[in-house]
């Protein structure tokens, strides 16, 4: 590949790319896509996020190219994100359709009848959701005083989630990309994407542009096997026939007689190899060892000798066996963990500022026009804006203690954004970095009785994924304050489209019911925990969780956590090795096996035989051209699939 094709800070000043084509993009996508979107979740569970995003990108740049206009890379990349603005906010992570999706989901709770066989269809609060039986549920609509509240609350901390994530995200990526220059290897991903489009808005015939290319023809091939041939055959036969198995092929009940509660599979998407391509070898080969060491080795040793592993039974497929054993031993590893990987964090940083002191102001000087703000001002916002949300919690329930609204806000929430934040800018991911079940456990200890403290909007996030962002605009050479206008801008046609959508479904039918095959059969299993989780502050404890948390486990974890990358470190062996494992240990097996087997191919024979350097350059336009390739293919079910029911629905 050319040097000048090449991503580089130094290319060329900072720019804006915030006119009339990101609104022009922001309303395709709030009325094109998010509707399809919407369809797509209720019927398959399928995420129309990629597909969105790089449909929207391709067709704005086609049309320029015949109007003749060059779209800048800083037009494309904030296209790219209003896309990803507007299509990514889902129920529960399963279901796009903006934030209106979360009071659908909310409506058929609290009229499920788990909610009934628990009692909590009279206590669920009415400022959260209308009461089980009231007309605008039987009428099925929004256009009622009823939701007055639940909707004012919704769009009041879609706000403040945004503000909460900007400042604070802002702040740990000065601290982690122009401070402790950390590499961020996914970052290019999108930007590679976005550089090759940009080439052909410019009509340019470049290796960069073919690279992509093949990418999107993989994608697209093998999207027609994987996503297609199972639409189509969904359409005319009473099961959908699928050449791959979705999404994965599991051998865990096949060899628990063996190897008890151990799991064994691997995803079928190929996206997972081209992940492998793309991140350090270092940390894939420590994401391997971590999920393999952990989830397929170590259980079956745990299950014979020790009396950790309770709950898991002969003949468990892969997702419950992994949550019993999460439930009865790796949550309390991963804890462990989590504090480790704090703990090297701050001794990192402060090392450093002891090394550097003579040299920080060299060190961290900012790009000239790149948008940045004062820390000391985004730091106040981002106060201001925790302040509101404990202020809303508290107005919302009020007896719960206020002390543990503000330790989450204020504490918990920048703590487990920097360890995410470093996870990012080390490995390129931050799978598994989390404080699992910590609010629910909070929740329980309080000794708080009612269920409405499981509707407060607790300000408690994990803002790590903003710093990979900014590292991503900053490749690009695109102005910060472009992207809070952008996603300011994208909030509002979210918000309106999402109500709009979802009024007009939700009056065709119930949601779920037999036309939503997929909402049909996931949603009850979801309702199921909900309501052990709801009811246990109302009519009892819930004292698996209580048992699962083990203080011995998680001293033994952090301690042993910090031990490993000592003598890693003492050997020399790269710490990215070190954060593979820490974010290997809860992810399945089957995430683990393709993404090595990438990481293999690309180190062992890829790279032999076209170079280490073009190699490296080349991999995250294959993965970006493959998520494009995959995101045309779902795009081109997706219209399939409406035409087709819509056909339907007129002849019968």
């Amino acid at each position: 590949m050319d040097k000048k094709e090449n991503i580089s800070p130094q290319l060329d000043g900072f720019e804006s790319g915030f006119n009339i084509k990101t609104l022009l993009a922001a309303l395709f996508v709030g009325f094109i896509m998010l509707p399809a979107g919407i369809y797509m979740g209720l019927i398959a569970g399928t995420c129309l996020g990629a597909a969105a995003q790089w449909v929207t990108l391709i067709l704005f740049v086609e049309v320029a190219k015949k109007s003749f206009i060059q779209l800048r890379r800083q037009e494309i990349y904030l296209i790219f994100i209003v896309a990803n603005s507007l299509m990514m906010v889902g129920t529960a992570g399963i279901m796009n359709g903006g934030a209106f999706s979360s009071l659908v989901w909310e409506q058929y709770f609290v009229q499920s009848p788990y909610a009934k066989a628990f009692g909590l269809s009279s206590q669920i609060p009415l400022w959260a959701v209308p009461p089980a039986g009231s007309a605008a549920l039987i009428q099925r609509t929004f256009l009622s005083k009823v939701w007055l509240m639940p909707i004012l609350i919704l769009l009041a901390t879609q706000i403040l989630s945004r503000v909460n994530a900007f400042t604070l995200g802002y702040y740990f990526f000065r601290v982690t990309s122009d401070f402790e220059r950390l590499e961020f290897p996914m970052a290019p991903v999108a930007a590679e994407g976005v550089w090759a489009l940009t080439d052909l808005s410019a009509k340019k015939d470049t290796n960069r542009w073919r690279i992509f290319v093949t990418g999107g023809m993989i994608g697209i091939i093998y999207g027609a096997f994987y996503v297609l041939i199972p639409t189509f055959t969904g359409l005319v036969m009473a099961k959908p026939f699928t050449l791959i198995p979705i999404p994965f092929v599991d051998f865990t009940s096949q060899i628990g007689s063996i190897f008890p509660a151990s799991v064994l599979g691997f995803m079928t998407d190929l996206g997972n190899i081209f992940i492998g391509f793309v991140l350090p070898f270092w940390v894939v080969l420590g994401t391997f060892v971590g999920s393999i060491g952990a989830q397929t080795i170590a259980n079956p040793i745990l299950y014979k000798h020790t009396t950790f592993l309770k709950t898991w039974q002969p003949g468990m497929g892969a997702i419950p066996a992994y949550t019993s054993t999460t439930i009865d031993f790796w949550i309390s590893v991963g804890i462990g963990l989590g504090i480790a990987v704090l703990i090297l964090s701050i001794i990192s940083v402060t090392f450093k500022m002891r090394r550097k002191e003579k040299k920080i102001k060299t060190a961290v000087k900012l790009p000239e026009n790149r948008g940045d703000s004062s820390l000391a001002v985004m730091l106040g916002i981002w106060a201001l804006s925790t302040l509101a949300y404990v202020g809303l919690c508290h107005f919302l329930v009020p007896h719960f203690p206020l002390l543990l609204i503000l330790l989450f806000g204020f504490i918990l929430t920048p703590v487990l954004t920097y360890i995410s934040a470093r996870m990012f800018g080390i490995t390129g991911v931050a799978t598994g970095i989390s404080f699992p079940y910590l609010t629910e456990g909070t929740y329980i200890l309080s000794g708080y009785k009612g269920a409405d403290i499981w509707y407060m909007p607790l300000p408690y996030f994990n803002h790590g994924a903003m710093t990979q962002g900014f590292k991503q605009m900053e490749l690009l050479k695109v102005r910060f304050t472009d992207w809070y206008k952008t996603e300011f801008m994208a909030l509002g046609i979210m918000l309106f489209c999402s109500f709009l959508f979802w009024s007009v479904i939700w009056k065709m039918g119930p949601i779920p019911s037999s036309t939503y095959p997929f909402v049909q059969r996931i949603w009850p299993m979801m309702a199921i925990p909900r309501a052990l989780w709801v009811s246990s502050t109302v009519a009892g404890g819930a004292t698996w969780l209580l048992d699962s948390i083990k203080g011995a486990v998680i001293g033994w974890s952090a301690a042993g956590g910090l031990v490993t990358a000592g003598i890693m470190m003492l050997l020399k062996v790269p710490i990215a090795f070190f954060y593979g494992i820490v974010g290997g240990i809860p992810m399945l097996p089957h995430m683990a096996f393709p993404m090595f087997f990438g990481a293999l191919l690309g180190k062992f024979f890829f790279a032999r035989r076209i170079g280490v350097k073009e190699w490296r350059s080349m991999t995250p336009l294959l993965l970006a051209g493959y998520g494009c390739g995959m995101g045309l293919a779902g795009a081109a079910s997706v219209a399939v699939a409406l035409i087709a029911n819509t056909v339907f629905l007129l002849l019968y």
